[in-house]
């Protein structure tokens, strides 16, 4: 599948698992489309990037955040919520990407209007064909809003 133009997809990672940031930006480099992950540790990491505070002033806005729920200082869940809460950043895709299979959080990420729930392969052939999944749905078949 052909990418939909020339810029770089921004992609936000939310993760604070080190081992899991590797193999994330590992699969997308893998994956051979053109694009910037940045990574945020925590929720608290991530709202900063993303209203572009302090060293995150000249920061690029995403164009998708992959959102883990197991975060220190601030969890995924309460950043999905101000995420989808205010008016400058609701409209960012957010996929959640976690190791949870727990009803409570599909549904619950749901109701604060997360874009999809994904569980985290075990295997590294799977996560590098959920990573291609994820590149060739939302960055060449979904029409993304522009970019601010």
């Amino acid at each position: 599948m052909e990418q939909r133009n020339l810029a770089p997809i921004e992609i936000l990672l939310v993760e604070d698992n080190p081992d899991d940031v590797a193999l994330t930006v590992r699969s997308f480099k893998k994956a051979r489309m053109q694009n910037r992950v940045s990574v945020a540790g925590d929720g608290v990491e991530a709202l900063a990037f993303l209203r572009r505070e302090g060293k995150y002033s000249a920061v690029p806005r995403p164009d998708i955040i992959l959102l883990d729920l197991n975060l220190p200082r601030m969890n995924g869940h309460e950043l999905l919520e101000i995420i989808k809460s205010d008016p400058e950043l609701k409209d960012i895709p957010v996929i959640i990407l976690t190791t949870s299979k727990a009803e409570e959080d599909i549904t619950g990420t749901y109701k604060l209007h997360s874009n999809c729930f994904i569980t985290k392969p075990v295997l590294m052939e799977d996560f590098d064909r959920v990573i291609r999944t994820i590149q060739d749905f939302w960055f060449v078949i979904v029409k993304l809003p522009p970019k601010k």
